[in-house]
């Protein structure tokens, strides 16, 4: 009996030594393959942690845009304000005037260059060759939204020093409301100053200068009441880089070209090519009293309208009372704070004149658009548009025409 019972006891502790094999196996390979896993995903330190790429992030972008109208000179004849006077002696150019305001309306910045010095009346109104314009013109386009204004230019000196410093007082008087002026100063230290305005969140710096004033020069010792750029080119130069360095979008208008021609002269490509070169971002040009081409420089960079020609005179040849209306778009694109300006939609267009002569005098004073002409206000107006508008495209078949 001892020996059976001694049997039972031993198989029975060989069961139970089985079974603890065969639950320690499975236990043993589990803690080895977590071992192994441990060995082969280091231990995640400090440094480890700093080499580990973040997940990218979207850039931050952000998208300014503002739109610059353009217009020409502002030749005012002495004609235009005798049909511009009132009964008790003032001056009113609205009606002469009030198709600019419908064609500028979707602009945020609207240029002209007024021609003749704003000396008022009280120096004595007078006409060519020694212009001296009613301050009421001034008014009239301020009304109608107009805001940049150049005033260097051949007949910047016609009223002598005390006709630039009226005129600037004028303008000065206008920026409350936002209107800036430049080309011409009352003092050496705004000359050599650098403004930068802003519109829609673009900085943009204003500058013009012209080829001479038909033969006056400032007094000695004033020589700021002018920009002249014959002489002092590398001082414009480097005028126009510093403003590309402080602002996004440089404008520069010139005074330059062959009167009463429609092609581009040599200075005028040179010094373009230049300008942009320098940091010019818009290039306006006058003083031709007739239009000349468009053309982008730089790869897009910059763009010239060489001659907008008269906006309003009373000029006697159709090529002069013919002028040119420019349009151009600038956007600021910032993405995680670099600022990137793009130029667009550079285009161009016509507006004409009108006036009657009865018995000698001149009435009735009007600039309109093309497209609201007819043969009535200007016989055979479509060929004439035709003919004219070819001439914008002629360097560079990108620009658009129309579309004001």
């Amino acid at each position: 009996m001892k020996k059976k019972r001694r049997l039972r006891i031993d198989r029975l502790l060989i069961l139970i030594a089985a079974a603890a094999l065969i639950i320690a196996i499975p236990v043993k390979v589990i803690a080895s393959l977590a071992e192994r896993g441990k060995e082969q995903k280091p231990e995640q330190t400090a440094e480890t942690a700093e080499e580990t790429p973040e997940a990218s992030k979207e850039p931050v972008v952000e998208t300014y845009q503002a739109k610059l109208f353009m217009a020409g000179d502002a030749l005012i004849h002495g004609a235009v304000y005798y049909c511009a006077q009132q009964p008790n002696g003032t001056y009113d150019f609205h009606e002469i005037m009030k198709n600019m305001e419908t064609l500028a309306a979707d602009y945020d910045l609207r240029y002209y260059n007024q021609e003749t010095i704003l000396g008022g009346t009280e120096l004595g109104l007078s006409s060519y060759p020694r212009f001296n314009t009613p301050q009421e013109f001034g008014d009239t386009m301020v009304d109608y939204g107009f805001n940049l204004v150049s005033t260097a230019n051949n007949h910047s000196l016609d009223m002598d020093e005390t006709g630039v410093l009226r005129s600037t007082a004028y303008w000065k008087s206008k920026e409350d409301l936002g209107v800036h002026m430049t080309g011409t100063f009352d003092s050496a230290e705004d000359q050599q100053a650098l403004p930068v305005y802003e519109v829609n969140g673009i900085t943009y710096t204003f500058l013009a200068y012209t080829y001479g004033c038909n033969g006056l020069e400032p007094p000695a010792g004033k020589e700021y009441l002018v920009n002249l750029y014959p002489g002092h080119e590398e001082e414009m130069l480097e005028k126009v880089r510093q403003a590309n360095e402080v602002s996004d979008v440089v404008i520069i208008c010139m005074h330059w070209g062959t009167e009463y021609s429609m092609d581009v002269n040599e200075e005028q490509l040179s010094l373009a090519q230049q300008l942009s070169d320098a940091g010019a971002d818009i290039i306006i040009g006058c003083h031709p009293h007739v239009i000349e081409p468009v053309q982008w420089l730089n790869d897009g960079k910059t763009i010239v309208y060489y001659s907008l020609g008269n906006m309003v005179s009373a000029q006697d040849q159709l090529a002069r009372i013919i002028g040119m209306i420019g349009g151009v778009t600038i956007t600021k694109t910032v993405t995680d704070g670099v600022s990137e300006i793009k130029l667009s939609d550079a285009r161009a267009d016509l507006i004409y004149t009108k006036y009657d002569i009865i018995n000698g005098h001149f009435y009735h004073f009007r600039v309109y658009p093309f497209s609201d002409l007819t043969d009535e206000l200007l016989p055979d107006h479509e060929a004439i548009y035709k003919e004219y508008s070819s001439k914008i495209t002629e360097l560079d078949p990108t620009i658009l025409v129309g579309g004001f």
